[in-house]
């Protein structure tokens, strides 16, 4: 019997089931990767909309106590807020609420203090 040289089916088999374990591994780490990204840019553009609704109730000549809400777009997508305007234990000093949302869920959140009445 000559010798052979080469790779054994069973090497074959082997190298190939280590090579796809590798592949889906990377194929894994892509999808989170852009998972991740997805919701960094969700939680950017929320808090975008988050801090202008909140410069407004901030710059507003009067603020009412309770809730107001709305929608604005904002990179393709509407942005649903809320905004909760109540008192605090601090006289002469409100507490504002601001809650943004998408499609998808909850994206941001801003809790804000101003003086009550101006």
């Amino acid at each position: 019997m000559a010798d052979r040289a080469g790779f054994t089916l069973i090497e074959m088999l082997v190298a190939l089931a280590v090579f796809a374990l590798a592949a889906m591994a990377l194929l894994n780490l892509s999808g989170e990767s852009t998972r991740s990204a997805a919701r960094v840019e969700a939680r950017t553009l929320g808090g975008i909309v988050a801090e202008n609704v909140a410069a407004e109730a901030i710059i507003a000549p009067s603020l009412p106590v309770g809730e107001t809400s709305g929608q604005t777009t904002l990179g393709g997508q509407v942005w649903r807020w809320r905004r909760v305007v109540s008192g605090t234990e601090v006289p002469g000093v409100g507490r504002i609420d601001v809650r943004v949302a998408n499609d998808e869920g909850q994206a941001a959140d801003r809790v804000l203090f101003r003086a009550a009445g101006t």
